[in-house]
């Protein structure tokens, strides 16, 4: 029973991780990666306790249906596939080279180096009227 519980929970968390991750590859940016990799270690301790449930149905044996066969198998293959998941999102925390990274703080200035932005509404053209 635990086993159908925990599994549930580990899909909806890890399509939501999904999500995170996809939102990264639009912002690629220190703040969505920090979100993207929060939530692939979550996904994947539930994906994790899930997989010892299965490993625990298996080796108590007995009789199960082939849907449950199925979904022991389909949670082991998945934790595995996970774990590469979060690897590789974990990856741009330590290099440039994989991701953002978080060595980089100049986003916050909007990418400007310093320059005050120029407020919204105003043309630069002295004199004018709007």
């Amino acid at each position: 029973m635990f086993f159908l519980i925990f599994s549930m929970m580990a899909a909806v968390v890890g399509v939501t991780s999904k999500f995170a991750g996809g939102n990264h590859i639009r912002a690629w940016r220190n703040d969505s990666l920090a979100a993207a990799g929060a939530t692939s270690i979550v996904s994947w301790a539930l994906t994790v306790l899930a997989f010892g449930l299965a490993c625990k149905e298996i080796n108590i044996g007995g009789w199960r249906g082939w849907r449950l066969k199925i979904l022991e198998a389909f949670i082991i293959i998945l934790t595995f596939t996970e774990l590469l998941y979060l690897l590789l999102l974990h990856a741009g925390l330590y290099s440039t080279r994989y991701g953002p990274g978080y060595r980089g703080t100049d986003y916050a200035l909007g990418g400007a180096g310093g320059v005050d932005p120029v407020h919204k509404g105003t043309t630069g053209v002295a004199g004018s009227r709007i």
